[in-house]
């Protein structure tokens, strides 16, 4: 039943703010909203794999709710909040595979050979992976730059996007991502302390959210 419960609550938290608009991704009609700071800390407080499953299954419903899109970019945006969602919660030296191979199908599109530079951007997880392990916001950078790759390497063969655009986006990203990566941190501290008064207060059970509840929310 508690399972049942945590899952029902990061759920419908996360449904509700896939609602609340953040910004607009460039080239498409998707947009991001403010689950994208939520989702890559669900597994962190449910477990790595039932959170992964919790993130995909609100995005499914968010899906539904905006009619089942058939646009490739509908599609492709199940996948980065996903990953980042699994770095997050235990972050792997293996899953740093994840923008290794994004960075190599970048490159080896015809247009991604033009905007090498942009890339450069996936080394980030590598650079940020051991300050992971002792700092959220690091982790949180690591975690919003692996789902960026996820995004970029469908993004540029599934819709073909043009060098130009990618190179213009340059100057976006850095700001982009520090804002989310600031975003994941504050939401990852701010429910991880109102976790800890509620369980002192008595108004959830002690390891409602699994044993990772009461731990590393410092």
């Amino acid at each position: 039943m508690k399972k049942i419960l945590s899952f029902l609550i990061f759920a419908v938290v996360g449904i509700l703010l896939s609602q609340v608009p953040f910004t607009y991704l460039v080239g498409a009609n998707a947009r991001f909203t403010m689950f994208d700071f939520f989702g890559p800390i669900v597994g962190s407080f449910l477990g790595t794999l039932p959170g992964a499953i919790t993130v995909l299954l609100v995005q499914i419903v968010n899906w539904a709710i905006h009619g089942f899109s058939s646009q490739p970019a509908a599609i492709i945006r199940f996948f980065p909040v996903v990953a980042a969602t699994l770095y997050f919660a235990r972050p792997s030296k293996w899953l740093l595979a994840i923008p290794g191979v994004a960075i190599i199908a970048f490159l080896i599109h015809p247009e991604g050979r033009q905007a090498t530079v942009f890339a450069l951007y996936w080394l980030i997880p590598f650079a940020m992976h051991r300050l992971s392990h002792r700092f959220v916001f690091a982790k949180a950078l690591a975690a919003t730059f692996i789902a960026h790759s996820v995004g970029g390497a469908l993004w540029i063969w599934v819709l073909n996007m043009k060098a130009a655009l990618w190179m213009s986006l340059l100057p976006v990203v850095w700001k982009e991502r520090g804002l989310m990566a600031l975003g994941i941190t504050l939401s990852y501290l701010a429910l991880g302390k109102l976790l800890q008064i509620s369980i002192v207060k008595g108004w959830v059970p002690q390891n409602l959210f699994g044993p990772r509840s009461s731990v590393n929310v410092k």
